[in-house]
């Protein structure tokens, strides 16, 4: 197994880290630890994809095994943050049924011998999820572990700044949805 595969394998290994973090009472500044844990993860992200790329390391493994490592992660995220009530029902079930409808489209490729590796779009939509998702983490932090209770306008910067994050989240995850799907959609006439 060469260093980028090695790099998806570790970030799916710190997931439950990240989990036991963001869910176990008690852990102090666990918030914080679940946001350092979370933004290492997805470093490993553009660090894997770097080498595999510079160094031409790039393999079918990699081209399937990266992009579910990067779902894992988000979903462990994002169906934390809905008990915590940090994200939209709506906007996480559209997430996750983006990433199940890309899925689907790489396992029919992978039936005719082609793997699809991430486009622009999808990377773009990546990103904006782990913004999103580091952000709510450190919100989380300083309203619940840094600081007393804090006043209502300070909350509700805070919920604005979500808000627009899960937006810009959502609109870029129905985009590249769209755009994965179309520039595919051979891949899916042969499908009765």
């Amino acid at each position: 197994m060469n260093l980028p595969n090695k790099l998806t394998v570790l970030r799916m290994a710190l997931i439950p880290v990240f989990l036991v973090f963001l869910l176990v009472d008690g852990i102090p500044w666990r918030f914080l630890w679940a946001a350092v844990i979370f933004g290492a993860a997805s470093f490993t992200d553009y660090l894997d994809g770097h080498i595999a790329r510079s160094r031409g390391l790039v393999t079918n493994f990699g081209k399937l095994m990266d992009p579910l490592a990067d779902k894992l992660l988000v979903f462990s995220a994002l169906i934390c943050f809905l008990g915590y009530g940090r994200a939209s029902t709506l906007g996480v079930f559209i997430i996750l049924a983006r990433e199940l409808l890309v899925t689907s489209v790489r396992l029919i490729a992978a039936e005719q011998g082609v793997v699809i590796a991430a486009d622009r779009l999808g990377k773009l939509k990546t990103v904006s999820q782990i913004v999103w998702i580091l952000y709510d983490l450190l919100v989380m932090w300083v309203q619940w572990e840094l600081l007393p209770p804090s006043p209502e306008s300070f909350s509700s910067a805070f919920l604005f700044g979500d808000l627009v994050l899960q937006l810009v989240v959502v609109v870029l995850t129905v985009v590249s949805g769209w755009n994965y799907v179309w520039k595919n959609r051979e891949l899916l006439s042969d499908i009765r």
